[in-house]
């Protein structure tokens, strides 16, 4: 299901791109379109689930929806720095404690800080060497194609969460 979505995604987005004409940067700009689809569902989703669900979990195994919040916040800070080879934003560290208010904010900020930061990138640094995770080299290219799954996954969990309580994820609402 979520390879499914990933492929879904990244289909349409490239179709969208091929249609706007050849792109300088078809990563980048690639990326970019990706950024915008994800930061109006995944904020969306934040802002839909109750405040007083933000402990929820499905199962005790998994994570709470404010874990999920505070994993995207710290995940976009740190792949779209490496993607676009920027410095990470010195931010406080969010806490699954923090009020849906300030989570809410955080998660804005940090997609906030991935539109400024992509859009900085180019391609010509899409080949350099990078420490990842865990001190694991790769070249930026595989930061560029994590952020863009990652954020399908974020979301695809968010929804779930979203759907199991009763709420309707933004991507499945009706359109006016």
């Amino acid at each position: 299901m979520k390879r499914t979505l990933v492929v879904v995604t990244l289909f349409a987005c490239a179709s969208f791109a091929f249609a706007q004409g050849p792109a300088k940067d078809p990563v980048a700009t690639s990326l970019r379109s990706l950024l915008q689809r994800s930061q109006n569902n995944t904020i969306g989703a934040v802002e839909a689930m109750p405040a007083d669900k933000f402990s929820y979990k499905p199962t005790p195994e998994q994570m709470t929806f404010a874990h999920l919040v505070t994993h995207i916040i710290e995940f976009n800070n740190s792949i779209c720095a490496k993607a676009a080879d920027v410095p990470a934003p010195k931010v406080e560290e969010s806490k699954e404690s923090d009020s849906k208010d300030k989570l809410v904010a955080a998660v804005k900020a940090s997609y906030a800080f991935c539109s400024e930061a992509l859009g900085k990138m180019d391609d010509s640094k899409l080949g350099d060497s990078i420490e990842l995770f865990g001190g694991h080299q790769a070249p930026r290219a595989m930061a560029a194609l994590i952020a863009g799954s990652g954020w399908a996954d974020h979301y695809a969990t968010a929804a779930m969460y979203l759907r199991l309580n009763g709420v309707t994820p933004p991507s499945a609402q009706q359109k006016h």
